[in-house]
This record gives structure tokens, sequence and C-alpha cells, in this order.
């Protein structure tokens, strides 16, 4: 009992900042995948997860890092490089690290979950990792500096309670909507057309990644340490919010119908 308590334990006693998007975002992004995935693609997805659904295993990745199976993981949810890179710096820069990092994690996780000649079992941990990482990427801090762990160390304050820009990112503006996973699903997957959906999923999983870090680089200069945050800074970053959520599940949806459809 006291095994299984410990992890329990420090999974309620840490910080939001260690969950991308929150729960509700990784489900969110789950459920918008749900909607454009093909037909094929669904009845794979049904057949390795059992009774289990996308956005009940969107948040797993995050979990399991508390047990001793999951405990080199941690690196998998992000990519941190030097600011100031252009688009062909920052590719080589995530093309090139050599420590486990999200793009890596990604890559390797599609092709065991592509390996028909893996168990079920190793195919349904990546197709979980996969639901996961790619939220993960899409999410501007989770490709900031190393200096500053991914805005960890920005202090800032939100609502009267102190926090940090990795943490605001992850839930403070996700929590202050006061939208369920699947309201925020309809309304940000609301009316999307055919063609917006080729153009998301057209973009490999690099380009994912140089859209958040550009969307970092913009938001670093404006939330300096100690900062209020503002009441106008939700409505003036809600688009970016909704559209990387959004991206983030068509593209989902756009990986598997490839893998399994």
């Amino acid at each position: 009992m006291r095994k299984l308590l410990l992890p329990l334990l420090l999974l309620l006693l840490s910080p939001l900042s260690l969950w991308a998007w929150g729960a509700d975002g990784h489900r969110a992004i789950a459920k918008i995948a749900e909607h454009h995935l093909s037909r094929r693609a669904r009845q794979q997805v049904q057949q390795l997860l059992g009774p289990e659904s996308m956005t009940l295993v969107s948040t797993w990745p995050d979990e399991i890092r508390y047990y001793p199976e999951g405990k080199d993981t941690g690196p998998w949810h992000y990519v941190n490089t030097p600011s100031g890179l252009d688009h062909a710096q920052y590719l080589t820069a995530i093309r090139t690290q050599t420590s486990p990092n999200a793009y890596t994690a990604l890559q390797t996780q599609m092709a065991l979950l592509a390996d028909k000649s893996k168990t079920p079992a190793q195919r349904r941990d990546a197709l979980k990792y996969v639901i996961h990482i790619v939220g993960d990427i899409h999410q501007p801090m989770h490709t900031g500096h190393a200096e500053d762990k991914g805005g960890n160390d920005i202090k800032l304050k939100f609502r009267g309670r102190d926090t940090n820009l990795h943490s605001l990112w992850d839930s403070g503006l996700l929590d202050y909507q006061g939208l369920t996973y699947t309201e925020m699903a309809r309304q940000y997957d609301c009316g999307v057309s055919r063609a917006a959906v080729r153009r998301m999923q057209a973009a490999p999983p690099a380009e994912w990644l140089w859209e958040s870090y550009q969307a970092s680089e913009l938001l670093y200069p404006l939330s300096p340490t100690g900062t209020e945050i503002r009441f106008d800074y939700f409505p003036a970053h809600y688009q970016l919010l909704r559209q990387r959520i959004e991206e983030a599940g068509v593209r989902l949806a756009g990986v598997l119908n490839n893998i399994l459809g």
C-alpha cells in the first residue's frame, strides 16, 4: 500500500507547471483529435486502448512519471533551446540535440506505434505518448529557454496568486476560462474547414515546435520577473491559446490517420 500511496502523494503535491496544458487542455486536444479521425484510425485506436479513451489516456504520460517505469521520461515533454534562433538554426538545434527531448521522443513513439511487430502493450503505450507529446509541443513554454526551465523561473502573479510563466500557460489561462474540456473542444474546433485541416496537417512536427518557439519568444518580453498579470492578458492571448490547442488536436488526428488509417 505504501508503494502506491507515495507516487500518488507526489502527484497531488506537484506543481501544475509539470502538466503541459493541464489535464483539461490535454483532454480537449484528444477530444478534437477524435473528431478528425478516419474510420480506420478510430477502429485501431479503440482496439489498442480497449475500454479507455483518448481523452482518458491523454494525461497518462504525466502521471507515469511518478512511478519507476516512467522516471526517465521527464525530458520527453519539452525541448529547450537558446533564444534568438532563426528558422534554420532552430531546426538544426532540435534535430541535433543528443539529450532526450520531446522532438526525439515523438519520433521514437510514432515509429513504435507504426511497428506491428511490437506487442499490443508496447504499441498502446506508444499511442499514449504520441497523444500527449503532440499536445506538449504545441504549448509555447514547452519550447522555452533552458536557462529559466521553460519559463518556470519567471515568477509572476496572476489573479493575486504567485505563479510563473510556464504554469500560466500550462493551466492558469485555461482555468481562467471556466470551461470543461468538452466545452473547450467544441468551442475551439467549431466550424474548421477541410482546407484549414489540410493546411494544419501539412506541416511536420519540427515546424510545430518552431511555431511554439516563435510564440514563446514573443511571450518572454511581456512577462518580466515579478510582473502582475493584468486582466487584459487573457483576451490579448486568447487567440494564440485557442489556435495552439486546435492545431494540436487536428494534427494529432493527422498523425494517427497516417499511422493507423
